[in-house]
Order: structure tokens, then sequence, then C-alpha cells
């Protein structure tokens, strides 16, 4: 069994901003972990830390065990931004080289060599290419490759339904995000590491899929320690939270370990906070008591010198009292303000006929009133999406039937954060100002109420998943949209954000149809538009997390 350690670890951004200046905390042998905190707090960066892909700049790290690490980027992204990333595998990467990247490190090596020697000997077929490729192979089964291989195909059994020998060769860019997580997490929990590093594995895991990451976390004797968002995930699984908290001004990021699980962690941290405050008030009371003394004694000294050995002690006690300092102060709490506004539209805000997505869904029928919130359901690879692009305006969609609009409709829609390349080189706030002609102060104003005010000369492919996504529905917010078309906005979001979220839609006048795989956000809609694993699409009174893949050829 192995265990995760760090002792006073200090971390400075490049621009010299300090990220931790002492944080530390143990994780347990056996213990199920979840590191929270708000985007940009320094979650990822810990967890890179305790990798080895970033090095501290101050402090200790120890891990005991071997150590498995899912990355917050799996598989090839074909992004440019993240082609160095760690994690990340070129466009043109196959299911064996994600297989090969989270596999330990005598098997990687002794897989890459195989694969060096047959593209060497593809090149130029001789005795010496042959000798060398003999001996890749003979490396790679002193190396435990061959039984490796039998694991692989029980991984891709399970992840993808269907064995290693078909499925090795296919490329990433054909797998759905979450087929790639799964793969990953089937690996790396099956394998021999007994410490294992997951950084937001939930997301794009659809709930079938997370019901079963849930089980396996707490069926596995591993040390687990990962970070997620998912809040009914955080409720199943973690045997206690290590919360990541950003400090006042310059001040670094503090760590608070509570020892209980996610279902008493806001009580706990709403009195820890309630202790701050207390402390702080207390103290300042007693330096206004130890000055008042002072002033009153050296009043007293001036008339009578019996009294001046009392007003050098006070001024003493003053004096350690300040140079003790103030208690510390408590971490910064995020005060995230969403104002999405809306406005009044025609009574049937959507009407649907025969509505088919050709080889997705069959052809339905459906009525969305104004004001309504529909919750869109249903396993990956159901055609959720490409509904709410459909009905964003998206023409590319094919389809058979009709859909409408109502009168006064105006329709946002929200992708998933990292598909937006028109956005990429340009700043937090131009994008803000051009966009929607604000000035530079009233962008600033709209900026901060998502606490986005720091990241403002950031670009936007340099900021983190959740700070992506705030901005987008900051966009939402500022466009007078009157309808809202979300895809899993909830996914990258920190917990204080998406409450947030929960609260500016139940401000919201309008209509919202969101597609989401979050099981705690879900519970605030009143319609449910299920899309089954037989390729109908029904209404359900209630959230349906059971749909199962879609049958069909793929």
């Amino acid at each position: 069994m192995g265990h995760v350690e760090i002792s006073h670890l200090e971390y400075y951004l490049p621009d010299g901003r300090v990220l931790f200046d002492d944080a530390s905390f143990r994780v347990g042998e056996g213990a199920a972990v979840a590191l929270v905190g708000a985007n940009g707090a320094g979650k990822t960066t810990l967890l890179r830390m305790i990798a080895g892909d970033v090095q501290s700049h101050g402090g200790t790290v120890t891990v005991s065990g071997g150590l498995g690490v899912m990355r917050q980027f799996v598989g090839t992204t074909g992004r440019e931004d993240l082609r160095e990333t760690p994690g990340a595998l070129p466009p043109d990467a196959s299911v064996r080289d994600l297989l090969v990247s989270v596999a330990p490190p005598r098997i990687a090596v002794a897989a890459r060599a195989v694969d060096a020697a047959e593209l060497a000997m593809m090149a130029q077929d001789d005795e010496k290419s042959q000798l060398a490729y003999a001996q890749a192979l003979s490396d790679w089964a002193d190396a435990g490759g061959y039984d490796y291989e039998t694991d692989w195909d029980v991984c891709t059994t399970a992840a993808l339904g269907m064995p290693f020998d078909r499925a090795q060769f296919r490329g990433l860019n054909t797998l759905s995000g979450g087929e790639q997580k799964r793969l990953v997490l089937e690996c790396l929990l099956r394998g021999p590491d007994e410490v294992l590093l997951l950084d937001e594995p939930d997301n794009y895991l659809d709930v079938p899929g997370k019901r079963w990451l849930e089980e396996a976390i707490k069926a596995s004797p591993k040390t687990v320690l990962f970070i997620s968002h998912d809040r009914e995930l955080l409720s199943r699984c973690a045997d206690k939270i290590i919360s990541i908290e950003s400090g006042f001004g310059g001040g670094g990021s503090s760590v608070w370990v509570h020892g209980g699980g996610f279902d008493s962690f806001h009580e706990a941290r709403k009195e820890r906070f309630a202790r701050f405050e207390e402390l702080g008030r207390r103290w300042d009371e007693e330096h206004a008591k130890l000055k008042k003394l002072v002033v009153n004694l050296r009043q007293a000294a001036s008339v009578s010198h019996a009294l001046a050995t009392r007003y050098a002690a006070a001024q003493t006690r003053l004096k350690k009292f300040e140079e003790a300092g103030r208690p510390e102060e408590p971490p910064r709490e995020q005060n995230i303000t969403m104002r999405l506004k809306g406005g009044r539209t025609g009574v049937r805000a959507l009407t649907i006929e025969q509505l088919g997505l050709t080889g997705l869904m069959q052809p339905f029928d459906l009525e969305v009133f104004y004001g309504q919130r529909v919750a869109v359901l249903g396993s990956n690879g159901s055609g959720k999406s490409h509904f709410l692009r459909l009905l964003a305006g998206d023409e590319s969609v094919a389809h058979t039937g009709s859909f409408r609009l109502g009168a006064r409709v105006v329709p946002g829609h929200f992708r998933q954060t990292h598909a937006h390349p028109e956005l990429f080189g340009r700043t937090v706030r131009s994008i803000i100002e051009e966009e929607h002609a604000l000035s530079r102060g009233a962008a600033m104003g709209a900026l901060r109420r998502y606490e986005l005010d720091k990241q403002e000369e950031q670009k936007f492919e340099s900021l983190s998943g959740g700070q992506q996504a705030r901005l987008m529905i900051l966009k939402l917010e500022l466009s007078g949209v009157t309808a809202l078309l979300l895809d899993e906005p909830t996914d990258n979001l920190d917990l204080e954000s998406a409450e947030a979220l929960q609260e500016g839609l139940e401000a919201f006048d309008g209509t919202v149809l969101c597609v989401t795989h979050d099981r705690w956000f879900a519970r605030t809609f009143d319609r449910f538009l299920v899309f089954g694993s037989d390729g109908r699409v029904y209404e359900s009174p209630e959230p349906v997390w059971d749909e199962r893949r879609v049958e069909r050829e793929r």
C-alpha cells in the first residue's frame, strides 16, 4: 500500500505571484481523498508537482508505492495550445499509444522500443534491423509486456466493447472523450500502481460511467487522490476532503483538510470561517483595550511618577502583542454573481414535429413552453449535443422533420469550452469589450462579478477550463438571449461556480434546455427529455440515469 505526503510546499508562478507558500497534507494508505477548490487555485499544479511534472520551489513531496497518473487532458486533443501538455498525445495517436502512455515505465520503454524497431524494419528490412526487432521483442517479453497485453485486452473490452487486437491501432480521434477517459481509468485501476492521481476523472463520462467510477474507487484498495467538481461523486467516494483555498491579495493558496466526507464539508467550512472571524474580533478588542490602557497610564504617569513602571510595562505588553500579530486571515471566499436576465417570449418557446437526428435518434415531437427548465439526458454519443447545435442554428446537423422557435426567442448556445478557436490569441478583456461594445470600466465590472478581473490580460487559451466556462456564460449574459441551450455547463466549474450558475438560472426570465450528466445539478430542472439507448426520445417525470450506450453500427 502506498501513501502521499507533502510538507511545507512552496511554488511561485512565472510572474512572481505566490501559488503555495506552506502547503502540507497526507493521504494515508488505501484512502480515497478529494482535492477541491476554486478554478485557478492550484489543484492541477499541485497534482503535477506530486506526479513530478513540475518542480516545487521548496518543501518536500513523498510518495510510496508505484504512482499512476491520469492528467487533466487525456489522449489527443488536436489543440495547438495543449501539444506540450503532459498527457496530451499527437493527433494521429492510436489506442495503443494511449495505453502505453499510462503504463508503468518499464512497459512504456519496452513498447516504444518495439515500435521504433518495427518502423526501422519497415524502412529497411535488412539483417541489422531484423536483429534489432528480435531484441526489442525479447526485451518486451522480459518486461512482462505480453502479460500486460492480456490486461489491455480486458480494459479495451470493458471500455470499448472490443478486444485489444482489434482496438490497438484505432485512432484516438475516433473515440469520444468519455471513451478515452474510461479506457485510462480501467488501466490505472486494474494496474499495479498503489497510488493513483486522477485529475477530473469524471469529466466527459456519462452517468453509467460515473457510477462505475464511484464503485471502482470505493472497491479499490489503492490510495486515490482525485480532483472533481461532481458533487454526487464527491459525496459517494471521498473519505476526506482537501480544500485549496485562495488567499487575499498576493498571499498564496492555503490547504485545509476536512476529515469527514463531502456531506459535512460545507457546514464544517462555514464553522471554520466563523472561527477565523471570532479570533480576529477578539484580537481587535484586546488590541483596543491595550492601546487605551497605554494612553491612560501615559496621562497618569505624567502626573504621578509612581505609575511610570506600570506605564512602561503596559507599553512592553502592547509591543509584544502587536509583534505577535493578528490571527491568520481567513481564506478568500469566492463571490460569483451571474445575472442571466432573459426576457418575455411567446408562450410556446419551442415546437418540434417529427424531428429525427439522422443516424442518431428516431423522429419525435416536443413542445417547450416559456420559462420551463428542460434537462436533456442520455448516454454519450446519443445525439444530445447535435440536438442543441441544431436548435442553435447549426445547419450542418443532418436531420429530418422540423422545429420552430417561438416569438422573441433568441437562443444562446453554451458549447464545451475548448471548442472556440475564434477566441484563441485574444485577451479576456478584449473579448468582452469588443464583442459587447463595453467601456473598459463596464467590462471590468462584469469580469469582477465572475471573478475573472485578475485574468483580464490573459489569453483565452491560457485560462483553466472552469475560467473559460465562466467567460462563456458571461458572454451569454451580455448577449441578451431569451433561451439558453447549455451543453454540460457544470463540467469544468468549481463547486461555488456551479452553485452560482444554479442561482443564475433560477433568476433567468426565459427558457432553458440543458444537456447534463451532473446528477446534483439536474435536480433543479422540472422536465426531463431522455435520449434512450433504443434510439427513441421520450419524456420522464424524474431523471433517468441508467440509459446505456445507443445500439448502432459503429
